[in-house]
């Protein structure tokens, strides 16, 4: 993208999506021009939030899980609609892994929620002494009123819209969590397999602690995704996204006006309603974003290049260039947002960043466990 200006006005949902202004224009960075594709850029709100007193569920078994074989291969990009962060491509060796056969659904998180009382970052009030740390310095404090337990849900624009500017198409909306997906008077009734959404990273965490398993890393996260394919674009193959039958659940049309809706979906899906890859996982590209353990640091590639890299587990820390205030985790596998035009995020290579407690209407997870030394 080339250069453009963009308005900076304060109120508190422009904040969650760092289009921070006092009524000044502004020049995006060559770091910044590329940001439509950052379709997660929003600042830290509580800071680390482990809760001690999540204990272990004591289910140590692998049911709804698979066994990924482990090996070697080519992590990053594969085309030409990779990212600057995709690359270099580089060896990276796997050990074998238990992975979900799917998202974590609504049904299993509440199975969680009600036996350790959790509750989650987007039920919980922001706190702007951490928030105030995170964002470009001499923001303004947003009003009170502002404060409050919320989280984003996409909105439909009604017609084109500029990419850069996150708050066409998405809404800062006050009792929206993972019960209430859409806010007040939705909920998860009926939907009791459909991916948990509104999830920070520091949910999935604590979820992980309570099912004794943990989040992949990135590096497992891509393996297992590929389904064994070597230096394919998606887990089916080379086929592009929207030819031949519905291979996922993605955004068919102009985004975020217009879908077309070939795969029966405007926003997201029930599990297991599209084909499983080579490893039999299910919407490993498309549905929702889902959480990896690791720091994002926009070249930490650069420092696995001409190596083999046994297990990485990513970064000591988190830099990204478009928000350096923010630190980050790593988030993989695209969702119903996206579609070519925008992020081609169902690509197995692609990386997505977010602040570790911020859960969106469009992010989920799936954990992994280790084998069991005998």
């Amino acid at each position: 993208m080339g250069l453009k200006r963009i308005h900076f006005g304060f109120f508190f949902f422009v904040v969650l999506l760092i289009a921070c202004k006092n009524n000044e224009e502004a020049v995006l960075t060559d770091a910044q021009k590329d940001s439509a594709h950052a379709c997660m850029q929003v600042p830290q709100r509580f800071g680390a939030q482990a809760d001690s007193s999540i204990a272990f569920g004591g289910d140590s078994s692998y049911a709804n899980m698979v066994l990924i074989p482990g090996g070697s291969f080519e992590m990053g990009g594969d085309n030409d609609q990779a990212a600057e962060d995709e690359f270099p491509k580089h060896t990276v060796t796997i050990a074998p892994f238990y992975m979900d056969v799917t998202e974590v659904t609504n049904a299993q998180f509440k199975k969680f929620v009600d036996a350790t009382k959790y509750i989650t970052t987007a039920e919980r009030k922001p706190n702007w002494e951490e928030l105030k740390k995170t964002v470009p310095p001499g923001t303004p404090k947003p009003a009170d009123s502002l404060l409050v337990a919320a989280s984003l849900v996409f909105k439909q624009s009604k017609g084109p819209v500029n990419l850069n500017d996150y708050n066409q198409w998405w809404s800062w909306v006050t009792g929206a969590n993972w019960k209430q997906p859409q806010g007040p008077g939705s909920s998860i009734k009926g939907k009791e397999n459909y991916p948990v959404v509104h999830v920070s990273w520091d949910d999935a965490m604590a979820y992980c602690k309570w099912a004794g398993k943990r989040l992949p890393t990135e590096a497992e996260w891509e393996f297992a995704a590929r389904g064994g394919r070597i230096n394919q674009i998606y887990p089916w193959g080379n086929e592009p996204v929207n030819q031949g039958k519905p291979k996922t659940n993605s955004w068919e049309g102009n985004f975020p006006y217009y879908n077309e809706q070939k795969d029966g979906y405007l926003k997201y899906a029930p599990v297991k309603m599209f084909g499983c890859n080579n490893y039999g996982l299910f919407d490993m590209a498309g549905n929702v974003w889902e959480w990896c353990s690791d720091w994002y640091h926009h070249d930490y590639y650069k420092t696995l290049e001409k190596t083999n890299s046994p297990n990485p587990s990513g970064p000591n820390k988190s830099y990204d260039p478009q928000d350096p205030y923010t630190p980050k985790r790593v988030l993989r596998g695209g969702s119903f947002l996206c579609n070519d035009a925008y992020c081609s995020g169902y690509r197995v290579a692609r990386r997505m960043k977010s602040s570790p407690d911020t859960g969106l209407e469009h992010t989920g997870f799936r954990c992994v466990r280790d084998i069991a030394k005998p």
